[in-house]
């Protein structure tokens, strides 16, 4: 089982982390990743409109090796799961496991958005 540190967004409700009051400042927080749960699994897309799509049920599993409520990842702003996502995408790649290509274009497109002080965006599949 591999453990991510995520930092969470600011907004967050202490609701989701059992049942403790959490200050409104970032919180960082470690994960387990269960062995046969893969980055694969998600099934990362980019959908026609430009907006990222993934397959929630890797994360519920994710969630539930961690002891935190899936409803955490599901109703707080999607930079959270967005965290959770990057950084388990950044331990596949540094133990060695294959590069996911919507994973890259969106890295390639944040890159963008700090290099032009953000707001970029690439149309879906030009990253």
């Amino acid at each position: 089982m591999s453990i991510a540190r995520i930092s969470l967004c600011p907004d967050i409700s202490g609701l989701f982390l059992g049942g403790q009051k959490m200050p409104l400042m970032n919180v960082l927080i470690s994960v387990c990743i269960p062995e046969n749960i893969l980055f694969s699994d998600l099934r990362l897309a980019r959908d026609a409109n430009g907006m990222v799509s993934f397959d929630w049920t890797p994360i519920d599993a994710i969630c539930k090796a961690s002891g935190i409520d899936p409803s955490f990842f599901r109703e707080t702003p999607e930079d959270n799961v967005a965290a959770l996502i990057n950084e388990w995408y950044r331990l596949q790649i540094a133990d060695g496991g294959p590069a996911d290509a919507t994973q890259e274009e969106l890295i390639a497109e944040a890159l963008a958005e700090n290099a032009f002080g953000g707001g970029f965006s690439y149309p879906p599949g030009r990253a």
